[in-house]
């Protein structure tokens, strides 16, 4: 993930909004806010700094984090400075999650996944000019600081009462996991966090998704009780599907940003397959369109939803954002060729491979015949079944029809692949070697 995707973001926000404020109000981006009248008036006037905080409890971002660093390039584009925290300290721990204890991971562990991280944030945010982010990383100012030192100058100042009204620490609780010290801690250090950043660079504002709002509020506090002042955060909404269930999740496995732990391709595929109900939200939190673009969209989800505008824009959009537009147009050419409408063989052959994989495969031997490939894939359920089909001119290879139920799978497509259909559109990858 080299490549900076910075140049195929919006150059600046939605012109029919009289401010920032108003504009990630209709996106639907604030779910619980501190005073939301100081805070349109901070959003309004002149440059702030503000931050978000990401930790590495995994070697990835994904589609949640996703909502934030696209938060962070708003607010920049508006003329503030943004602050992308990477938590080396906090990573070590990870917040409290409500069912049970995280596994921790080794310090070796943790500081790998900080610089996959650091790479992810960076390539969301402006590096130059007035409004020029910076990375931080917490490890820096909580790995001199004794146990001693962090109990007279920081714990003090937090009342566990107050400490155990917090959601995340009473779901815990009132669960037969319980909580340890450790995460019980773990509101303290990002309070800590948002006080150190308001010293080092007069950070007055923190984002966070709005199931974060404990350990957001600590930090407010933290800084009102040390300071005398106020800071104010913002808890974004947790997305989820029309149907309630939690959004970027399939089948257990999360929408990560990394392309070696989710394909451009599949990233694609998600998007374009949201349902009706849910793709003008989306078009809204993941994309830079203007209220008019998406409004428009929203006449055609109503009028023609069969042409799924919406979802293609939507596609086209957020894997262009993620990924770049070179693997996105590639990945788009793969997803028209498989599906019928573009050449097969003129198609790049890494996106064909993981396009493939992420659709019923199976791996053959050189001169494996169709009707064994169409078995073996799950295409059909039998031999007999298999030429059935193409006696009926229902199967092709590498989009060309079947006329013989002895022709053999070749792998004649780009890396030596090869695609099977059954009808118009059921497909199965086949890998030979």
């Amino acid at each position: 993930m080299s490549e900076t995707v910075v140049s195929a973001l919006a150059p600046a926000n939605d012109p029919t909004f009289e401010n920032v404020w108003d504009e990630i109000v209709w996106r639907g981006l604030v779910h619980v806010s501190t005073d939301q009248e100081a805070l349109r008036a901070l959003l309004s006037g002149d440059p702030i700094t503000y931050y978000c905080g990401f930790d590495p409890t995994a070697p990835s971002l994904h589609l949640g984090n996703l909502v934030q660093l696209l938060l962070l390039r708003r607010l920049q584009l508006a003329g503030h400075k943004p602050l992308g925290l990477v938590g080396g300290s906090t990573g070590l721990i990870g917040d409290p999650r409500p069912s049970a204890e995280r596994t921790l991971n080794t310090k070796d562990t943790v500081a790998e996944w900080v610089g996959y991280l650091r790479s992810q944030v960076e390539r969301f945010l402006s590096f130059e000019g007035d409004s020029a982010a910076r990375l931080v990383n917490n490890l820096d100012w909580t790995a001199p600081l004794s146990a001693i030192d962090f109990l007279r100058e920081i714990g003090k100042h937090y009342r566990v009462g107050t400490m155990l009204k917090k959601d995340a620490v009473a779901a815990r609780l009132n669960s037969d996991a319980g909580i340890s010290y450790t995460e019980f801690s773990y509101q303290i250090l990002q309070g800590m966090d948002f006080l150190e950043l308001y010293r080092q660079y007069d950070c007055v504002l923190q984002t966070g998704g709005s199931d974060q709002w404990g350990n957001l509020t600590s930090g407010t506090d933290l800084i009102h009780r040390v300071e005398g002042v106020s800071a104010h955060a913002i808890g974004t909404p947790l997305i989820t599907n029309s149907d309630g269930t939690k959004f970027g999740k399939s089948e257990g496995n999360a929408i990560w940003l990394d392309p070696a732990m989710c394909s451009p391709y599949r990233m694609y595929q998600f998007w374009l397959n949201t349902d009706d109900g849910d793709v003008i939200d989306r078009l809204k939190v993941f994309t830079f369109l203007t209220r008019a673009q998406i409004e428009e969209y929203e006449q055609l989800v109503d009028t023609e939803p069969f042409r799924r505008a919406a979802q293609k824009r939507l596609a086209l959009e957020v894997t262009t954002t993620v990924h770049g537009p070179q693997s996105t147009a590639a990945v788009i050419a793969a997803s028209e060729a498989l599906f019928g409408q573009g050449d097969l063989t003129k198609l790049d052959a890494a996106t064909l491979r993981t396009a493939l994989e992420e659709l019923p495969n199976v791996n053959v031997a050189p001169g494996t015949p169709v009707v064994q490939g169409l078995v073996d894939s799950g295409l059909v359920a039998s031999l007999s079944e298999a030429r059935r089909a193409i006696a009926q001119g229902g199967v092709s290879l590498d989009g060309v029809r079947v006329e013989d139920d002895s022709a053999v799978v070749t792998g004649g497509l780009p890396g030596g692949v090869s695609v099977l259909r059954r009808g118009k559109k059921t497909l199965a990858g086949v890998f030979v070697g």
